[in-house]
């Protein structure tokens, strides 16, 4: 690591971040790996459907963008799923393809005829949830979970254990199941699922370091975005040692959705100095990719994809823009937008520009202007923006300028 890890030629964020007062207690895996489950979970976002086809380009996108496991769906439940997830393990990616199954044993045989070298095995950890939504008593969730395991393993498949509804369990109860389906099932690696996306940090951290230590096996973070502590949690999970993070491409995913890969890949990079071998400057770019099969737009300053993201509007960062620029580019922006694929920074103008917003338009289209016609061009451009609610195009701001200096030339 440089001796300033906080600043390169790339991003500039916070030295806090490094103080080893801050930072000494955290024991992120010597190795972690992305699992991506757009394919899954984030199908399920309401009204999101992959057509066979669609989600094979989408592999291969998430392949190229160097993700290390793809999560390719639930074979057992849908044909269309099933062909996908087959072709998917059959294209020899480097990522290596899991599927999704329930606690039910014939399902395994559908999982290893796909050509998957890993299952991930859900069961509700929660009694409550046993019982209310499954209708299920505990034993037999149990044995389900067991003999699931067992299958798996006889199969050959890398095996995750996840625990659906984790985070609404006492931490010993869910501990002592884990530990059960390990002993007399079996388990490669255990997922502590945040379901319902009701943990803090601090409880994330506690629980993954005692799990840890307990179970001596690898552990899995899988979280979701409602109180929006999504990403928060699967860092801090990462922090106390797990080794995996389950993510979707800009957080697709049912209710708030799952945690968005872009934020934890770069938050990893800038913010703790931790440099998964992803290309992250293919990550717009996929984002687009995803977010255009799904039909699902995002708000345009979404962080790191947002497609306006880079354009300034306010004459005061204008101004910071102008000035900063070309020696010192990382002054107004904490990453460099081609980082992460983005546009280069602009100055758009609207209701919020100012007096550097209409110098660096008069320089773009080469037109000379005094300080007081560049102050009535501002005047005229800020009415402009505030009638359409909007911002400007090039042929309304030559327009305005048209209009301004015409009179100024009438006038003299």
């Amino acid at each position: 690591m440089s001796d300033t890890p906080w600043k390169t030629d790339k991003w500039f964020v916070s030295p806090w971040n490094f103080n080893p007062a801050v930072n000494s207690g955290f024991k992120f895996a010597k190795k972690i790996e992305f699992h991506d489950v757009t394919l899954r979970d984030g199908e399920q976002q309401t009204a999101v459907v992959f057509r066979r086809e669609e989600k094979v380009a989408i592999a291969r996108q998430l392949d190229a963008l160097g993700v290390q496991r793809i999560e390719a769906g639930m074979p057992a439940v849908s044909d269309q799923d099933r062909a996908a997830i087959q072709d998917i393990a059959a294209l020899g990616l480097k990522a290596q393809i899991f599927a999704f199954g329930r606690c039910i044993p014939e399902e395994i045989k559908t999982v290893k005829a796909c050509g998957c070298t890993g299952v991930v095995i859900e069961i509700p950890a929660s009694d409550h949830l046993i019982q209310n939504a499954y209708g299920w008593t505990f034993d037999r969730a149990m044995k389900s979970s067991i003999d699931t395991t067992r299958a798996a393993k006889e199969a050959g498949l890398y095996t995750v254990f996840f625990t659906i509804d984790a985070t609404r369990t006492p931490v010993d109860r869910l501990l002592d199941i884990v530990e059960q389906v390990a002993t007399e099932g079996h388990m490669d690696a255990f997922t502590l699922a945040d379901t319902m996306g009701g943990a803090t940090p601090e409880a994330i951290y506690h629980v993954v370091k005692k799990a840890i230590e307990r179970l001596k096996k690898p552990v899995e973070i899988h979280c979701h975005q409602d109180f929006g502590l999504g990403v928060a949690n699967t860092i801090y999970a990462l922090a106390a040692g797990a080794s995996v993070a389950h993510t979707t491409v800009t957080g697709l995913g049912e209710r708030a959705g799952n945690v968005p890969m872009e934020d934890v890949v770069m938050a990893l990079l800038c913010l703790y100095g931790i440099d998964l071998g992803l290309h992250t400057e293919k990550l717009c770019e996929v984002s687009r990719f995803v977010l255009e099969r799904a039909k699902v737009t995002i708000p345009l300053n979404r962080p790191i994809v947002g497609d306006k993201l880079y354009e300034v509007e306010s004459g005061i960062i204008a101004g910071w823009v102008r000035l900063a620029r070309k020696d010192n580019p990382l002054e107004y922006v904490p990453f460099a937008p081609e980082l992460v694929g983005q546009k280069p920074v602009s100055i758009s103008l609207g209701k919020n520009s100012g007096p550097p917003s209409i110098l660096e338009w008069c320089e773009k289209l080469g037109i000379t202007a005094t300080e007081e016609e560049r102050m009535a061009m501002l005047q005229l451009v800020k009415a402009k923006s505030f009638e359409k609610k909007d911002l400007l195009t090039a042929d309304e701001f030559k327009a305005i300028v048209d209009k301004v200096l015409n009179k100024a030339v009438v006038g003299r």
